[in-house]
């Protein structure tokens, strides 16, 4: 999702990444989360912690003090967040 402005904002480009699913980008097909990571178990949440930081510190060099963190929603029913916190 682009925004009207403020895309050039280190935040907002780290949202637009880890929004992205790894493919999307025609000509750049390695920016994005993994789609390997959807619908794996909680259990496995590492990878998507790893993926997500990968993404951030490749393609936003401008961040620093990145955190990422998975949040359960819905445990049972198995509704995952991704959060991530930048400076």
């Amino acid at each position: 999702m682009m925004l009207a402005q403020g895309n050039s904002d280190p935040r907002v480009c780290a949202l637009n990444l880890l929004r992205t699913i790894r493919g999307e980008v025609p000509l750049e097909r390695t920016k994005g989360i993994d789609r390997e990571h959807i619908d794996k178990p909680i259990t496995q949440s590492d990878e998507l912690k790893a993926d997500a930081e990968w993404v951030l510190e490749t393609y936003e060099p401008r961040l620093s003090g990145e955190e990422i963190a998975l949040l359960a929603a819905d445990a049972a029913g198995g509704d995952y967040a991704l959060e991530a916190s930048v400076r």
